[in-house]
């Protein structure tokens, strides 16, 4: 059975992302996101948490799509 390829957007919060799969934490680690855990990345989208730690979104997305189907 093909396991079905995961879509990761900048719109996505980091909530999201973390509940899709908790082991994503090293990639955004890798990125200074270490605040995942905090009540406002719930609410806090890939952009605007790339936007205020200062690098670049379609990276981090990028990386965390990787990470989803490799």
């Amino acid at each position: 059975m093909k396991k079905k390829k995961v879509e990761i957007v900048k719109t996505m919060t980091i909530g999201e992302v973390m509940n899709m799969d908790p082991n994503v934490a090293p990639i955004l680690m890798g990125f200074g996101l270490h605040c995942f855990g905090c009540p406002m990345s719930q609410m806090e989208t890939l952009e605007e948490a790339a936007q205020v730690h200062g690098i670049e979104a379609d990276l981090l997305v990028e990386k965390i799509q990787e990470f989803f189907n490799k």
